[in-house]
Protein backbone atom coordinates (compact mmCIF):
# COMPACT_ATOMS: atom_id res chain seq x y z
CA UNK A 1 0.00 0.00 0.00
CA UNK A 2 2.87 2.34 -0.69
CA UNK A 3 2.10 5.81 -2.01
CA UNK A 4 2.89 6.76 -5.59
CA UNK A 5 6.05 8.70 -6.42
CA UNK A 6 7.98 7.24 -3.50
CA UNK A 7 6.58 9.87 -1.10
CA UNK A 8 4.86 8.61 2.05
CA UNK A 9 3.73 11.87 3.70
CA UNK A 10 2.37 10.15 6.79
CA UNK A 11 5.44 7.96 7.35
CA UNK A 12 6.07 7.64 11.08
CA UNK A 13 2.52 8.64 12.02
CA UNK A 14 1.09 5.98 14.34
CA UNK A 15 -2.65 5.31 14.24
CA UNK A 16 -4.74 3.10 16.50
CA UNK A 17 -8.02 2.14 14.82
CA UNK A 18 -10.81 0.48 16.79
CA UNK A 19 -12.74 -2.04 14.73
CA UNK A 20 -15.92 -0.89 13.03
CA UNK A 21 -17.60 -0.94 9.64
CA UNK A 22 -17.77 1.51 6.74
CA UNK A 23 -16.13 4.92 6.95
CA UNK A 24 -13.89 4.30 9.99
CA UNK A 25 -12.02 1.39 8.41
CA UNK A 26 -11.88 3.24 5.09
CA UNK A 27 -10.30 6.23 6.83
CA UNK A 28 -7.73 3.93 8.40
CA UNK A 29 -7.00 2.46 4.99
CA UNK A 30 -6.53 5.92 3.50
CA UNK A 31 -4.01 6.83 6.21
CA UNK A 32 -2.20 3.52 5.81
CA UNK A 33 -2.03 4.13 2.06
CA UNK A 34 -0.15 7.36 2.69
CA UNK A 35 2.40 5.70 4.96
CA UNK A 36 0.83 5.75 8.41
CA UNK A 37 1.42 2.80 10.71
CA UNK A 38 -2.12 1.62 11.48
CA UNK A 39 -2.81 -0.82 14.29
CA UNK A 40 -6.31 -2.25 14.15
CA UNK A 41 -7.75 -3.23 17.52
CA UNK A 42 -10.15 -6.00 16.55
CA UNK A 43 -12.71 -7.81 18.65
CA UNK A 44 -12.30 -11.53 19.38
CA UNK A 45 -15.44 -12.10 17.25
CA UNK A 46 -16.18 -9.77 14.29
CA UNK A 47 -19.32 -7.61 14.64
CA UNK A 48 -22.58 -8.90 13.12
CA UNK A 49 -22.57 -6.47 10.19
CA UNK A 50 -19.13 -7.57 9.01
CA UNK A 51 -20.06 -11.25 9.19
CA UNK A 52 -23.37 -10.69 7.38
CA UNK A 53 -22.05 -8.46 4.59
CA UNK A 54 -18.70 -10.11 3.99
CA UNK A 55 -20.06 -12.70 1.58
CA UNK A 56 -17.54 -14.82 -0.30
CA UNK A 57 -13.81 -14.72 0.34
CA UNK A 58 -11.92 -11.93 -1.39
CA UNK A 59 -8.20 -11.32 -2.03
CA UNK A 60 -6.47 -9.97 1.09
CA UNK A 61 -5.60 -6.77 -0.77
CA UNK A 62 -9.34 -6.01 -0.93
CA UNK A 63 -9.91 -6.33 2.78
CA UNK A 64 -10.08 -3.23 4.94
CA UNK A 65 -7.49 -4.84 7.25
CA UNK A 66 -4.90 -4.89 4.46
CA UNK A 67 -1.81 -2.86 5.34
CA UNK A 68 -2.74 -2.74 9.03
CA UNK A 69 -1.33 -4.57 12.03
CA UNK A 70 -4.21 -6.43 13.66
CA UNK A 71 -4.33 -6.85 17.45
CA UNK A 72 -7.28 -8.75 18.92
CA UNK A 73 -8.38 -7.48 22.30
CA UNK A 74 -11.47 -8.10 24.44
CA UNK A 75 -12.36 -4.56 25.50
CA UNK A 76 -14.97 -5.89 27.93
CA UNK A 77 -12.10 -7.16 30.08
CA UNK A 78 -9.77 -4.96 32.15
CA UNK A 79 -6.72 -6.56 30.57
CA UNK A 80 -7.97 -5.69 27.09
CA UNK A 81 -8.62 -2.05 28.02
CA UNK A 82 -5.19 -1.77 29.64
CA UNK A 83 -3.54 -3.16 26.51
CA UNK A 84 -5.50 -0.73 24.34
CA UNK A 85 -4.42 2.21 26.50
CA UNK A 86 -0.80 1.12 26.09
CA UNK A 87 -1.23 1.29 22.32
CA UNK A 88 -2.88 4.70 22.60
CA UNK A 89 -0.04 6.01 24.76
CA UNK A 90 2.39 5.58 21.89
CA UNK A 91 0.07 6.72 19.07
CA UNK A 92 -0.43 9.98 17.22
CA UNK A 93 -4.02 9.31 16.14
CA UNK A 94 -7.00 7.28 17.34
CA UNK A 95 -9.94 6.34 15.09
CA UNK A 96 -13.22 5.02 16.46
CA UNK A 97 -16.66 4.73 14.91
CA UNK A 98 -18.80 3.39 17.73
CA UNK A 99 -21.99 4.94 19.07
CA UNK A 100 -21.56 8.07 21.19
CA UNK A 101 -20.71 7.10 24.76
CA UNK A 102 -19.52 3.58 23.94
CA UNK A 103 -15.81 4.36 24.18
CA UNK A 104 -16.41 6.23 27.43
CA UNK A 105 -18.19 3.22 28.91
CA UNK A 106 -15.26 1.04 27.90
CA UNK A 107 -12.84 3.36 29.69
CA UNK A 108 -11.35 4.50 26.38
CA UNK A 109 -13.05 7.87 25.91
CA UNK A 110 -11.20 11.10 25.17
CA UNK A 111 -10.60 11.95 28.82
CA UNK A 112 -9.00 8.59 29.62
CA UNK A 113 -6.91 8.58 26.45
CA UNK A 114 -5.78 12.20 26.74
CA UNK A 115 -4.71 11.49 30.32
CA UNK A 116 -2.28 8.92 28.91
CA UNK A 117 -1.33 10.88 25.78
CA UNK A 118 -2.08 14.63 25.74
CA UNK A 119 -0.89 14.94 22.11
CA UNK A 120 -3.28 12.31 20.80
CA UNK A 121 -5.63 13.23 17.93
CA UNK A 122 -8.86 11.48 18.84
CA UNK A 123 -10.90 10.84 15.70
CA UNK A 124 -14.56 10.01 16.08
CA UNK A 125 -16.54 8.68 13.10
CA UNK A 126 -20.29 8.43 13.48
CA UNK A 127 -23.33 8.74 11.26
CA UNK A 128 -25.31 11.31 13.18
CA UNK A 129 -22.58 12.97 15.30
CA UNK A 130 -21.73 12.94 18.97
CA UNK A 131 -24.71 15.15 19.87
CA UNK A 132 -28.22 15.90 18.69
CA UNK A 133 -31.59 14.11 19.00
CA UNK A 134 -30.55 11.23 16.72
CA UNK A 135 -27.03 10.76 18.07
CA UNK A 136 -27.78 7.43 19.71
CA UNK A 137 -29.95 6.00 16.90
CA UNK A 138 -28.71 3.42 14.43
CA UNK A 139 -28.44 4.35 10.78
CA UNK A 140 -26.62 3.76 7.52
CA UNK A 141 -25.36 5.78 4.56
CA UNK A 142 -28.77 5.95 2.87
CA UNK A 143 -30.33 7.41 6.01
CA UNK A 144 -27.60 9.99 6.56
CA UNK A 145 -27.72 11.20 2.96
CA UNK A 146 -31.51 11.41 3.15
CA UNK A 147 -31.43 13.63 6.22
CA UNK A 148 -29.04 16.14 4.63
CA UNK A 149 -31.55 16.87 1.86
CA UNK A 150 -29.15 15.66 -0.83
CA UNK A 151 -31.03 12.45 -1.59
CA UNK A 152 -34.10 14.45 -2.58
CA UNK A 153 -32.11 16.04 -5.40
CA UNK A 154 -31.84 12.68 -7.15
CA UNK A 155 -35.58 12.33 -7.75
CA UNK A 156 -36.73 12.65 -11.39
CA UNK A 157 -40.18 12.55 -12.95
CA UNK A 158 -41.83 11.61 -9.69
CA UNK A 159 -39.64 8.55 -9.21
CA UNK A 160 -38.01 7.70 -5.92
CA UNK A 161 -34.53 9.22 -5.55
CA UNK A 162 -31.58 6.91 -6.06
CA UNK A 163 -28.25 8.77 -5.84
CA UNK A 164 -27.46 12.40 -5.01
CA UNK A 165 -25.73 14.59 -7.59
CA UNK A 166 -22.25 16.14 -7.22
CA UNK A 167 -21.27 14.17 -4.13
CA UNK A 168 -19.44 11.11 -5.47
CA UNK A 169 -17.64 13.14 -8.11
CA UNK A 170 -17.13 16.78 -7.25
CA UNK A 171 -17.58 16.33 -3.52
CA UNK A 172 -15.30 13.33 -3.31
CA UNK A 173 -12.69 15.08 -5.41
CA UNK A 174 -12.72 18.14 -3.17
CA UNK A 175 -12.47 16.04 -0.05
CA UNK A 176 -9.62 14.02 -1.52
CA UNK A 177 -7.74 17.14 -2.47
CA UNK A 178 -8.13 18.57 1.03
CA UNK A 179 -6.92 15.30 2.49
CA UNK A 180 -3.94 15.29 0.16
CA UNK A 181 -3.07 18.89 0.95
CA UNK A 182 -3.13 18.35 4.71
CA UNK A 183 -1.03 15.21 4.34
CA UNK A 184 1.46 17.02 2.16
CA UNK A 185 1.71 19.90 4.64
CA UNK A 186 2.61 17.44 7.37
CA UNK A 187 5.23 15.92 5.07
CA UNK A 188 6.66 19.31 4.20
CA UNK A 189 6.91 20.34 7.84
CA UNK A 190 8.77 17.17 8.69
CA UNK A 191 11.07 17.06 5.68
CA UNK A 192 11.21 20.55 4.24
CA UNK A 193 10.17 19.05 0.91
CA UNK A 194 7.10 20.18 -0.98
CA UNK A 195 5.27 18.11 -3.62
CA UNK A 196 2.48 18.24 -6.19
CA UNK A 197 -0.90 16.93 -5.04
CA UNK A 198 -2.45 15.28 -8.10
CA UNK A 199 -6.09 14.96 -7.05
CA UNK A 200 -7.96 13.45 -10.00
CA UNK A 201 -11.68 13.04 -9.33
CA UNK A 202 -11.63 9.63 -10.99
CA UNK A 203 -8.82 8.46 -8.72
CA UNK A 204 -10.48 9.72 -5.55
CA UNK A 205 -14.00 8.56 -6.44
CA UNK A 206 -12.55 5.12 -7.17
CA UNK A 207 -10.71 5.14 -3.82
CA UNK A 208 -13.84 6.13 -1.89
CA UNK A 209 -15.62 3.36 -3.76
CA UNK A 210 -13.35 0.79 -2.10
CA UNK A 211 -16.19 -0.50 0.10
CA UNK A 212 -18.36 -1.15 -2.96
CA UNK A 213 -15.39 -2.76 -4.74
CA UNK A 214 -14.93 -5.13 -1.81
CA UNK A 215 -18.66 -5.92 -1.82
CA UNK A 216 -18.54 -6.52 -5.57
CA UNK A 217 -15.58 -8.86 -5.20
CA UNK A 218 -17.51 -10.71 -2.51
CA UNK A 219 -20.55 -10.98 -4.75
CA UNK A 220 -22.88 -8.95 -2.54
CA UNK A 221 -23.42 -6.16 -5.09
CA UNK A 222 -23.34 -5.89 -8.86
CA UNK A 223 -23.14 -9.64 -9.44
CA UNK A 224 -25.55 -12.44 -10.36
CA UNK A 225 -26.79 -12.85 -6.80
CA UNK A 226 -29.45 -10.50 -5.34
CA UNK A 227 -27.80 -7.65 -3.44
CA UNK A 228 -28.71 -6.48 0.07
CA UNK A 229 -28.21 -2.92 -1.19
CA UNK A 230 -30.23 -3.19 -4.43
CA UNK A 231 -32.75 -5.98 -4.01
CA UNK A 232 -33.48 -6.53 -0.33
CA UNK A 233 -36.68 -5.25 1.31
CA UNK A 234 -34.84 -3.83 4.33
CA UNK A 235 -32.53 -1.34 2.56
CA UNK A 236 -34.54 0.90 0.24
CA UNK A 237 -36.57 4.07 -0.31
CA UNK A 238 -40.34 3.75 0.09
CA UNK A 239 -43.24 5.98 -0.96
CA UNK A 240 -45.77 7.07 1.68
CA UNK A 241 -49.49 7.82 1.36
CA UNK A 242 -48.84 11.56 1.02
CA UNK A 243 -46.38 11.09 -1.84
CA UNK A 244 -43.35 11.70 0.37
CA UNK A 245 -40.57 9.11 0.77
CA UNK A 246 -38.71 7.50 3.65
CA UNK A 247 -35.56 5.40 3.85
CA UNK A 248 -35.00 2.12 5.68
CA UNK A 249 -31.55 0.59 6.16
CA UNK A 250 -31.95 -2.28 8.63
CA UNK A 251 -28.99 -4.40 7.46
CA UNK A 252 -28.13 -5.92 10.83
CA UNK A 253 -30.28 -8.71 12.31
CA UNK A 254 -31.20 -6.83 15.48
CA UNK A 255 -32.33 -3.78 13.51
CA UNK A 256 -34.27 -5.95 11.07
CA UNK A 257 -36.12 -7.62 13.95
CA UNK A 258 -37.15 -4.21 15.26
CA UNK A 259 -38.29 -3.14 11.79
CA UNK A 260 -40.55 -6.17 11.52
CA UNK A 261 -41.97 -5.44 14.98
CA UNK A 262 -42.75 -1.82 14.11
CA UNK A 263 -44.32 -2.87 10.82
CA UNK A 264 -46.36 -5.43 12.79
CA UNK A 265 -45.19 -8.26 10.53
CA UNK A 266 -45.38 -10.92 13.21
CA UNK A 267 -45.57 -13.71 10.63
CA UNK A 268 -42.18 -12.90 9.04
CA UNK A 269 -39.23 -14.91 10.37
CA UNK A 270 -36.38 -12.48 11.20
CA UNK A 271 -33.89 -15.34 11.01
CA UNK A 272 -34.61 -15.59 7.27
CA UNK A 273 -33.51 -12.00 6.64
CA UNK A 274 -30.85 -12.94 4.07
CA UNK A 275 -32.87 -15.63 2.30
CA UNK A 276 -33.17 -13.69 -0.95
CA UNK A 277 -35.92 -15.96 -2.31
CA UNK A 278 -38.34 -14.14 0.02
CA UNK A 279 -37.18 -10.63 -0.88
CA UNK A 280 -39.47 -9.73 -3.82
CA UNK A 281 -42.68 -10.64 -2.03
CA UNK A 282 -41.62 -9.03 1.23
CA UNK A 283 -40.46 -5.83 -0.50
CA UNK A 284 -43.86 -5.53 -2.19
CA UNK A 285 -45.56 -6.09 1.14
CA UNK A 286 -43.46 -3.45 2.92
CA UNK A 287 -44.08 -0.99 0.08
CA UNK A 288 -47.81 -1.55 0.40
CA UNK A 289 -47.67 -1.12 4.18
CA UNK A 290 -45.68 2.12 3.99
CA UNK A 291 -48.04 3.45 1.30
CA UNK A 292 -50.98 3.15 3.69
CA UNK A 293 -49.80 5.99 5.95
CA UNK A 294 -48.37 9.51 5.46
CA UNK A 295 -44.70 10.21 6.08
CA UNK A 296 -45.43 11.97 9.38
CA UNK A 297 -46.83 8.71 10.75
CA UNK A 298 -43.67 6.81 9.88
CA UNK A 299 -41.44 9.57 11.24
CA UNK A 300 -43.26 9.37 14.56
CA UNK A 301 -43.08 5.57 14.55
CA UNK A 302 -39.50 5.06 13.37
CA UNK A 303 -37.37 8.17 13.97
CA UNK A 304 -34.93 7.93 16.86
CA UNK A 305 -35.21 4.14 17.02
CA UNK A 306 -32.79 1.47 15.81
CA UNK A 307 -34.82 0.73 12.69
CA UNK A 308 -32.19 2.69 10.67
CA UNK A 309 -34.59 5.30 9.35
CA UNK A 310 -34.68 8.79 7.96
CA UNK A 311 -37.23 10.72 5.91
CA UNK A 312 -36.23 12.00 2.47
CA UNK A 313 -36.04 15.74 3.08
CA UNK A 314 -35.70 18.70 0.79
CA UNK A 315 -32.76 21.00 1.42
CA UNK A 316 -35.08 23.49 3.14
CA UNK A 317 -36.54 20.79 5.38
CA UNK A 318 -33.10 19.44 6.17
CA UNK A 319 -32.00 22.83 7.48
CA UNK A 320 -35.01 22.90 9.82
CA UNK A 321 -34.88 19.30 11.02
CA UNK A 322 -34.43 19.17 14.83
CA UNK A 323 -31.31 17.00 14.64
CA UNK A 324 -29.58 19.23 12.10
CA UNK A 325 -30.73 22.38 13.91
CA UNK A 326 -29.43 21.10 17.26
CA UNK A 327 -26.02 20.42 15.75
CA UNK A 328 -25.89 23.57 13.62
CA UNK A 329 -25.33 21.41 10.55
CA UNK A 330 -26.59 24.15 8.23
CA UNK A 331 -25.98 27.91 8.13
CA UNK A 332 -29.19 29.69 7.16
CA UNK A 333 -29.48 32.96 5.24
CA UNK A 334 -32.30 35.14 3.93
CA UNK A 335 -32.17 37.19 0.72
CA UNK A 336 -35.08 39.01 -0.87
CA UNK A 337 -37.47 37.12 1.33
CA UNK A 338 -36.04 33.73 0.34
CA UNK A 339 -34.39 31.39 2.83
CA UNK A 340 -31.18 29.63 1.91
CA UNK A 341 -29.21 26.94 3.70
CA UNK A 342 -25.56 26.00 3.35
CA UNK A 343 -23.76 23.28 5.25
CA UNK A 344 -21.54 24.50 8.08
CA UNK A 345 -17.87 23.44 8.07
CA UNK A 346 -17.28 19.85 9.16
CA UNK A 347 -15.93 17.94 10.99
CA UNK A 348 -15.87 19.73 14.32
CA UNK A 349 -12.69 20.26 16.33
CA UNK A 350 -13.13 20.28 20.10
CA UNK A 351 -10.64 20.94 22.86
CA UNK A 352 -9.98 17.85 25.03
CA UNK A 353 -12.03 19.31 27.88
CA UNK A 354 -15.00 20.05 25.59
CA UNK A 355 -15.75 16.44 24.60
Amino acid sequence: MSGQGGIRPLGGVKVVEFEGIGPGPLCGSMLAGLGAEVTLVARPVPPDARRVLKGAAVPPQMEQEYGKRVVRLDLKQAEGVAAALELVAGADVLIEGLRPGTMERLGLGPAACHARNPRLVYGRMTGWGQSGPLAHSAGHDLNYVALTGMLSLAARDGALPMVPPTMTGDGAGALGLAFGIVSAVLHARASGQGCVVDAAITDIAAMIGSLAQVAHAAGTIGGPRPSPFHDSPFYDVYRCADGRAITLGALEPQFYRLLLEKLEFDDVDPAAQYDSSHWPALKARIAARIAQRPSAYWCERFEGSDVCFAPVLTLEEAARHPHNAARGTFLRYTLDGREFARAAPAPRFLAPGAD
